[in-house]
């Protein structure tokens, strides 16, 4: 496959990837359906390497770093994006997402990795102002911040800044391991550490109310967008230049909003549009300044 249609099929399945969680959260609770879907995407991927003949099992001394990407990039993120999606839209969390690239910014300088220049902060000024237009709809007057909108908005938010987190984090290992071997054992470990959360909250039982709607979009979720979607988007990356590939990303909310409102119907406000644009703008300048 071209690797650019592959970045692109890979942010397509991300950005549709809110709707589907959207739709299934409201069948059945966030554990099952986070558990499922890394389950799928587990399957995934283990069937790929043993087409390849690679191994399945990665090796003793990587399961460490792999134990706490399951948790942070797996277990732990899905859980707050699931949750996040019962009280938010799937529009204002695509906006959302786009942040991730600033707090990995934010993190780099942290640690010393790049310079935090005045551009990079102006940059971060307009993204994190768009954030606020998305979470206020645009009242940034008393009571914005009412429940429980505002409340998955948040989770949404605490989401992008687990995920720069992971990407840090997992960085070495997936260089070390190869990226199909290493979310494969992130993945099979985060579903491990769902497995109590899932039986808790009712088990297998709960799949017998899926609807046919809402079992395709699990199945999406757990074999398009946590199995194919990881793997298009790593095959583009060993390809071509990494800069090239980020700047896919861009496309990701625009699936998002395009899924959600032929899918789920969902309202367009011009101040959810305005904020999200200023996101991108912001995003683009801190990844653009020197």
């Amino acid at each position: 496959m071209p690797p650019r249609l592959g970045a692109f099929l890979a942010i397509v399945f991300w950005g549709v990837a809110f709707v589907f969680t959207k739709r299934v959260v409201s069948e059945i609770p966030p554990a099952a359906l986070v558990f499922a879907r890394a389950c799928l995407g587990t399957l995934l991927l283990l069937g790929l390497l043993a087409w390849r003949g690679e191994r399945l099992l990665p090796p003793r001394r990587a399961l460490p770093q792999l134990l706490v990407m399951g948790f942070i990039g797996v277990a732990f993120h899905q859980m707050l994006q699931a949750e996040a999606l019962r009280f938010t839209s799937a529009i204002n969390t695509g906006w959302l997402i786009g942040l991730i690239p600033v707090w990995s910014a934010l993190l780099a300088a942290a640690l010393g990795r790049e310079r935090f220049g005045p551009l990079k902060v102006v940059g971060l000024a307009v993204g994190f102002g768009g954030a606020l237009l998305v979470v206020t709809r645009g009242h940034l007057g008393g009571g914005f911040l009412a429940l429980p909108s505002t409340r998955g908005d948040l989770l949404v938010l605490a989401s992008t800044v687990n995920w720069a987190v992971y990407s840090l984090i997992g960085l070495r290992t997936i260089r070390e391991l190869g990226p199909t071997q290493a979310t494969a054992g992130a993945m099979m470990l985060g579903a491990a550490m769902l497995l109590p959360f899932f039986l808790a909250a009712g088990g297998p039982a709960l799949f017998r109310g899926l609807t046919p709607v809402g079992l395709a979009a699990l199945l999406a979720l757990g074999f398009l967008s946590s199995g194919l979607g990881y793997l298009f988007w790593y095959g583009a990356l060993e390809k071509i230049e990494a800069t090239k590939v980020a700047a896919f990303l861009y496309l990701e909310p625009l699936a998002t909003l395009g899924a959600a409102v032929v899918l789920l119907g969902e309202p367009v406000g011009v101040a959810t549009v305005a904020g999200g644009a200023l996101v991108l703008l912001g995003v683009a300048i801190v990844q653009r300044a020197k």
